[in-house]
């Protein structure tokens, strides 16, 4: 089982609007808050955003070596239609919006959303998971 993720942000307000927003609708729950962090529970698991002490030029993206993306049990196909409806207004923006809700395959019902710091997130519907 998976015991954390610790995400380094550039900017910490921004990514717990947008990651406050979505772990709450996941049904994590708030967990630590110090200076340059906050985490968010769920179980036995916890998701970390830490404001990075390292910046550089071109921060996160999902493309380079490295974390592509995450991805989380959501629910019922409507439920990630919601999400996916909802989260704009929350700092998110949809990918491959033009093979919604198809994107991972035709037996994968999935919303794939991107935060204004580049980390993108998979929203797959409970019983459509790709093994």
């Amino acid at each position: 089982m998976l015991h954390h993720v610790e995400l380094r942000v550039p900017d910490l307000p921004r990514a717990v609007r947008s990651w406050g927003w979505l772990l709450g609708r996941l049904g994590y729950r708030p967990y630590q808050e110090w200076e340059h962090g906050r985490s968010w529970r769920q179980g036995a698991t916890y998701l970390v955003v830490e404001q990075s002490p390292a910046m550089r030029d071109g921060g996160h993206d999902r493309t380079r070596p490295g974390l592509n993306h995450l991805a989380f049990h959501a629910g019922t196909p409507a439920r990630v239609d919601a999400l996916v409806r909802e989260a704009p207004a929350h700092g998110w923006s949809p990918l491959f919006t033009d093979r919604y809700p198809h994107a991972g395959g035709a037996e994968h019902y999935a919303g794939y959303l991107t935060d204004a710091d580049g980390f993108e997130v998979e929203l797959v519907a409970s019983g459509t998971e790709r093994h």
